[in-house]
This record gives C-alpha cells, structure tokens and sequence, in this order.
C-alpha cells in the first residue's frame, strides 16, 4: 500500500478526531440509552416483565483466564512510556463506536497505541498511567464492565450485552491484561478531580477531551503522540511473530485469488477483493486496509479501491492487499499478475524493470543503512531503464535524476514503516523516520512500480495502461534483512509456473 509523496518521505495526514462521548449509567437511575430504548421499541415494558427480566440468569463469570501473549510486551512498553514522562498522568483512549448510518455502526477499531499498551481492543476503553510518588506510574485500564441486570441496562440499552453480546468483566479483564481495571464511566470524574500535569492522546475520544479541556496542551500531546509513534518502530518478538503470520495468511489469499481468475473475468474486480476478504475472514482474520485489485488500465491508479472494472484475459492485475490478524498487525503485500497467467513480452520487461529496482531496494535494508537508501537505489534502478527505452531524449541519466524526471512514472515512495498500522509509526519526526538509520528490528515495505497512463502521449502507445508494482514486507535483522512475503514468488518464470500449478 503506497504512500503519497514527494521524495521517498511518506505524507503523514492525521485523520481527522470524530466526536465521540463515554456511557454514562448513574446507580439507581437508567441511561439515557435505556430511556431510547423504553421510548422506542420497548415504550410498553410492564412491570412485570422487567421483573422477569432480572432473574434466572446463571453466573458465567470465568475464572481460568490466562494473561494474553503479549501482557509481558505490554507491560515493557507502558514502563518505556513512563520513563520519558515521570510525574504527568498519561491518558491513551481507545476511542467510540462511530455511527455508519442512524443506528448502525461501522466495526469498532481502537486506536493502535492504545491496544499496543494494553492488548485489549474494546471501544470506549481509556488506559491511565497516574504517576506515583516514588517514581514511575500506575497503569489502570478504564473499561465498560457487564451489563447491569438490575435496571435492565443489559436488553433495554441500545448497546446492551444482549444486543451487542457479552462484554468481559471487569475482573476477568484484569486476568486478561494483566493490570487493574475499573468502570470506565466513572473516568470522567476522575480526571477532573486530579492534578499536576497530564497528557492525552487526542483524536479517539471527545468526551476525555472536554474532561482534560484546562488540564491539557496541543503541544504537549503533540510530543506524546510522536513518542507512542516513535516507540512502536523498533518490533519485538510478538510483534515479529504477528507480522510473519500475516504475511503468511496474505499468501493463502493471494493463491486463492489465481484459483479465482477464471471466475473473476465472468464479473469484475470485486470477485478479487471479495475472494481475498473471504481467506482473510474464515482464518479469524480481516484486512488491513481497502484492496487494491487494479485490473487492465485501472493498474495505473495508484490507490484504486473502486474495484468495480473488468478483468480481461491478456491484461496484468495489480493486486495490493494485507491480512490484518486478530491482534491488528497487518500485511502489506502487492504482485503484479497475467491474467491468463503469461505475460507478455512487453510486460515482461516491464515488470523484470521494476523487480529489478526492488531487488536493488532490498539489498539497501541493512542495520545502520540510512533509511532513504532503499528509495533511492529503487529510483535509480527505474530511471535508468526509463533512459535506456529513450523516454528522455538525449538528457543525461544524472540530470534526469537530478530533476526527478522519472517520477512522472514512478509516482510514490518505494516503501513504508509497518506494523499495527499500514503505514506505521506515522507521527514520527523526520529524523527518527524518513532521515534516520534502520535498526534491527525495523519491518517496511520495498514496493517500487512502474504506471503508464493511458493517455501519456509522452511513452509508446504499447506503454499505455500498463501499470506495475512488486511489494514485499523486509525486517531489518542483526545482519541484514528478512522478507517475511517471500513465499509468494516476484520472478517472472516462478510466477507463471505457479500460476499454472494453482489453476490446473
């Protein structure tokens, strides 16, 4: 998944904050959810009912719940975020349901700092580092418990547990994260009542933002946000582990995508992106952003999400998709495929151009190798072929370079920081990203392409249309690099035997 950019540095858009607030459910008293719900579709609740409703449930309270995989990371990483801020309470929210239409709600993603803090993935959850007195914090996770049977929050509730399903308790949180939890709706107050300095993660929760209004700084949220960016760049073995087996699922659909080609030419795009959802969804997984699946012309388009175009037999299908696991890191993989499963002589040299300069990028991810190098060997590896097929006239291959001439058909960057997110540790500064070193540890993308547009009167007329990228997901390691993608072959001849063996 390309980056937009300029130089090889990704452009760091921030998503916009969405107006989000905490339940509240005052003891005694029903929500304001509930009383919807009375004056809805339950206006005649009797009182008999109600009462019925609050009995003959059984316990499920579990009690043999282990700690998650990662609590032991977890519990590193919040003692890393507490060093670099002794003595400031420290708010990271998870963020709220956000409504898709009226009632309807699009799945609920947290925001990734805080489930890489934490572990956990419930909306409207907060976690809390309160500094105590003989240094370091105390972390608790602010979450909503079960539903309360007694007022009948738990059926009358527009998210009660019977509509939504069953929430953890508090207690078997605990067990689960491996540190305190308590209601989050009492957080509000809470934070009001403290004092001394605090920062909060801003963007995921509107009603944390209006509670910490006189207690906060956008400068120095904006600090802490760079940091959680900035501490997420290194992997640890979990994260590691995470990201091979995504690579690894996102291979499985790539496979059933050729299976699927005969099928994909009766219909469109969609059959694509729909038979690489489905591999993702029976594993338990999902996807880690909109697939890319850019039949024909559509190749050139740098982020085509539409995937509403026709598949045709003797054209490439650029397909740009990653599995995102059950603890949200993704893959991020592309391969530019025949679709009859032969390429052309023209596509061939085409794509041998581009797998070229991605070779070149790989060799340049090493421990210690400054982080534009791979860019740059990319690039320089595109342009000279683009010289070499007399695109620039008579000009010189260093003044091409020099001017960036060659971007009119390179485009984007040639790869990204990944990780939790596609393109990770965006908050980070310029010189702990795009002009630092990489360091062991580090998992990004190598994805150089070739696009010629349709109607570039600049190129052959054979050019036109013709669009290719190869992308593959490199951990930089103690001596070098390794491609945690490389089951899914890049050679020309390696992919059209593998084509064949998965369609025959």
């Amino acid at each position: 998944m390309t980056e937009r950019t300029l130089d090889g540095q990704g452009i760091k858009n921030d998503e916009p904050g969405q107006e989000f607030s905490v339940p509240e459910t005052a003891e005694g008293a029903e929500s304001e959810a509930i009383e919807q719900r009375k004056n809805g579709l339950e206006r005649d609740v009797s009182e008999q009912l109600a009462e019925n409703m609050k009995q003959g449930w059984a316990d499920t309270e579990r009690t043999d719940l282990q700690p998650i995989p990662q609590a032991r990371h977890t519990a590193r990483r919040r003692a890393a975020l507490s060093a670099r801020f002794p003595g400031e309470r420290l708010v990271v929210p998870a963020g709220n349901l956000k409504v898709r239409a009226n009632d309807t709600f699009y799945r609920f993603r947290p925001s990734s700092d805080y489930t890489y803090l934490t572990g956990d993935q419930t909306e409207d959850a907060v976690l809390v580092l309160e500094p105590v007195e003989d240094g370091g914090h105390e972390a608790t996770a602010y979450l909503l418990p079960r539903s309360d049977r007694e007022n009948g929050e738990f059926w009358l509730s527009a998210h009660g547990e019977l509509w939504d399903g069953r929430r953890n308790s508090l207690t078997e949180n605990e067990r689960l994260l491996g540190i305190p939890c308590e209601d989050v709706r009492a957080l509000g107050d809470a934070l009001r009542e403290g004092t001394g300095p605090v920062r909060l993660l801003r963007g995921y929760d509107a009603a944390i933002e209006e509670a910490l209004t006189d207690k906060v700084t956008a400068e120095r949220d904006e600090e802490f946000r760079v940091f959680l960016s900035e501490l997420r760049r290194i992997k640890d073995d979990f994260e590691i582990a995470d990201l091979r087996y995504a690579c690894e699922a996102t291979a499985r659909g790539f496979e059933d995508v050729v299976r699927s080609l005969d099928r994909a030419q009766a219909t469109s795009e969609r059959y694509i992106e729909g038979t690489f959802f489905l591999r993702a969804r029976v594993e338990g997984n999902d996807v880690g952003y909109s697939t890319i699946a850019a039949a024909g012309p559509h190749a050139t388009t740098i982020h085509w999400v539409r995937n509403d175009g026709a598949v045709r037999d003797g054209e490439l299908l650029l397909l740009d998709a990653g599995v995102e696991t059950r603890n949200l890191y993704t893959a991020d993989v592309t391969r530019t495929l025949p679709i009859n499963g032969r390429f052309t002589p023209l596509q061939r040299k085409i794509y041998d151009a581009v797998l070229e300069a991605q070779e070149a990028g790989i060799a340049a991810v090493r421990p210690g190798a400054p982080y534009r190098d791979f860019h740059q060997a990319a690039q320089r590896v595109l342009a000279t072929k683009l010289h070499a097929w007399g695109l620039f006239g008579d000009m010189d291959l260093d003044k091409v370079l020099e001017l960036g001439l060659h971007r009119r058909w390179t485009m984007h960057g040639t790869g990204h920081m990944l990780g939790l997110d596609v393109h990770d540790c965006a908050a980070a500064r310029t010189e702990m990203y795009v002009e630092g070193t990489l360091e062991p540890g580090m998992c990004l993308t190598v994805e150089p392409g070739l696009y010629f547009q349709e109607d570039d009167l600049t190129v052959p007329e054979e050019y036109r249309g013709i669009g290719v990228r190869i992308e593959d997901d490199i951990l930089v390691t103690e001596d070098g690099n390794e491609n945690l993608s490389a089951a899914l072959p890049r050679q020309a001849d390696e992919i059209e035997a593998w084509m064949a063996a998965l369609r025959s």
